[in-house]
């Protein structure tokens, strides 16, 4: 379909006063890649579903899907629909429920995920929204890490970042920041020296990640605030903290991390903090969605009392 197309079909759409639930219908059979489950998920009858398909395509006077016994595929002018169909409809639904949540208790499903060491942090701050929204129902995988979850139909990715954050689609938003050090064990030290500059952990035995935080290179803040990137040798490479703290301790290599599950072992003295010329960039913890509009209200008031809790937590720590 070319530009002319596409302003044809754009014309279309405004002259014919379209209605709302017939494009629901068809985003959804997008989203579902079924009329079947489309139908399940709309509570339809199937041949209703069906129905409100042809009753758009000819309305349009094109045809939005290719259908085959095993796949849906959206022609061109079906791709279009969908693209601007679906964000309106998820603001509508949005403003739906948030006019709702003004009158009535928070209601309905949250599907989230968080990497393994997050349920330390934030279960206790769950399971208190939880009691305090009965008609939430939360399901939280901690297997799922990243933003590629979002496309496993979940609602929320809990996940930890360090340094700038990569141009996206994905909204983040901060729910906390946790400083960071570098830390070795007393034997690593007297057997390679104390560094006293970032470019010499260049040289020297190094933990790092395997996937999370990218594998990035370690990062550290100048006297302006900007990122210096430092790239280290690891043959012990984990994306747990508390691994790599397990691994600082019996002196595989210096280790950056949250300064907090730590205090422990530096005040035992299993552990060094490592004073060098720049400090390292401080972890985030972010709640991640995919699309500014498809978040709910229930996601919404989820991030706002993690974020209040964690402000209260650090508040007392200080």
């Amino acid at each position: 379909m070319n530009m002319g197309d596409f302003n044809t079909l754009i014309g279309i759409i405004m002259r014919n006063a379209l209605d709302l639930n017939t494009v629901r219908v068809y985003v959804a059979v997008v989203d579902a890649q079924s009329f079947v489950g489309a139908a399940r998920l709309l509570s339809l009858p199937s041949s209703n579903v069906s129905r409100h398909v042809a009753s758009l395509e000819r309305r349009l006077g094109v045809r939005l899907l290719e259908r085959s016994t095993r796949h849906l595929r959206m022609t061109e002018a079906g791709k279009l629909l969908y693209e601007r169909a679906k964000p309106l409809l998820d603001s509508l639904l949005c403003t739906e429920e948030d006019l709702s949540a003004v009158q009535r208790e928070l209601r309905g499903p949250i599907r989230m995920c968080m990497p393994g060491e997050a349920p330390r942090l934030l279960a206790p701050i769950l399971a208190e929204f939880c009691s305090l929204h009965p008609g939430v129902e939360l399901e939280c995988d901690t297997r799922l890490t990243g933003i590629e979850a979002l496309r496993e139909d979940v609602d929320l990715s809990i996940l930890f970042h360090r340094g700038r954050q990569d141009d996206s689609t994905i909204i983040t938003r901060e729910l906390a920041t946790l400083p960071s050090i570098v830390v070795a064990a007393p034997a690593l030290l007297a057997k390679t020296g104390t560094p006293r500059q970032v470019r010499e952990l260049e040289s020297l035995p190094c933990i790092t990640t395997l996937s999370a935080l990218k594998g990035q290179p370690w990062q550290f803040l100048d006297a302006k605030g900007e990122i210096v990137k430092v790239s280290v040798r690891s043959r012990y490479r984990v994306n747990s903290g508390e691994l790599a703290l397990a691994g600082a301790r019996q002196g595989i290599g210096f280790a950056i991390v949250a300064a907090h599950p730590c205090q422990e072992d530096l005040a035992a003295g299993r552990l060094q903090e490592v004073s060098l010329d720049l400090r390292p960039a401080p972890l985030q913890l972010l709640g991640a969605y995919s699309h500014r509009h498809s978040v709910t209200a229930r996601v919404r008031a989820l991030l706002e009392f993690i974020q209040l809790r964690l402000e209260q937590v650090g508040s007392r720590s200080r």
